[in-house]
């Protein structure tokens, strides 16, 4: 069993003040057995760079653009991120999809420029509750995991993927242990099709995950961490979760 993975994504939230604390926090609860990561805003990531250097806490960006440079205002590109010493980066997350209207396509090629710098993207899938009421989350999670696996071809197997039920993300609902794996299991045999690294890919569970659902959403077969969003803003919790993980 290879080590988990948690992911911190801090969304639009911080201060440098507040950064400063939730890190020193971080910084003393740890280390973990499994590989810890915050992502964070765009303005604070220099900081959170130097706040961390020599810990084993890595960090990364929540979003990149698709393109390489150019007249693309407000954009940031993987390359300036990689210059940054970030070692992820999130693509794809449902507000993004929802807020900024990203398609399955922009997505993919989001996660194709982050490899071209050797950042790790971090692809997220999931439905709405509308979807899963429908029947349709595994038609959904697999047409936007496909658009992914068609523009990488070879590459696939070096991207990490999250799996995010839409209907549980800020909402305190949880997709039961038993419904995360089901369609982890889907997007594991997806990519088994696809690449020989699909054994050894970490898919992640996101959702409303806190220090007191996460080692029974750990101990599923096929979830190998979590994107983590509200808790990962409480260095007590986040660090819950982190034990959870090992």
């Amino acid at each position: 069993m290879h080590k988990k993975l948690v992911v911190g994504n801090w969304k639009m939230y911080g201060s440098r003040s507040a950064n400063a604390l939730l890190l020193a926090g971080l910084k003393e609860a740890g280390p973990w057995s499994a590989e810890v990561v915050v992502c964070v805003p765009f303005p604070y990531i220099a900081e959170t760079a130097l706040a961390l250097t020599g810990q084993s806490i890595a960090f990364g960006a929540q979003d990149c653009s698709a393109h390489e440079a150019g007249a693309f205002t407000g954009e940031v590109s993987s390359m300036m991120l990689a210059d940054l010493g970030c070692r992820y980066v999130i693509v794809g997350h449902s507000e993004r999809r929802a807020h900024h209207h990203e398609s399955d396509q922009l997505v993919a090629e989001k996660a194709r420029a982050a490899l071209a710098h050797g950042v790790t993207p971090i692809v997220c899938v999931g439905e709405t509750l509308a979807e899963r009421e429908a029947g349709q989350t595994e038609t959904v999670v697999k047409r936007q995991l496909a658009a992914v696996i068609h523009l990488l071809t070879h590459c696939i197997g070096e991207i990490v993927l999250a799996y995010e039920p839409v209907w549980a993300i800020g909402t305190g609902l949880t997709a039961s242990p038993e419904q995360a794996q089901a369609v982890h299991k889907v997007l594991r045999m997806q990519l088994q099709a696809a690449t020989k690294k699909a054994d050894a890919m970490k898919i992640l569970y996101g959702g409303s995950v806190k220090p007191d659902n996460a080692a029974q959403l750990f101990a599923q077969p096929d979830i190998d961490g979590g994107l983590i969003g509200g808790a990962a803003l409480k260095a007590a919790d986040f660090s819950a979760i982190c034990r959870a993980a090992m």
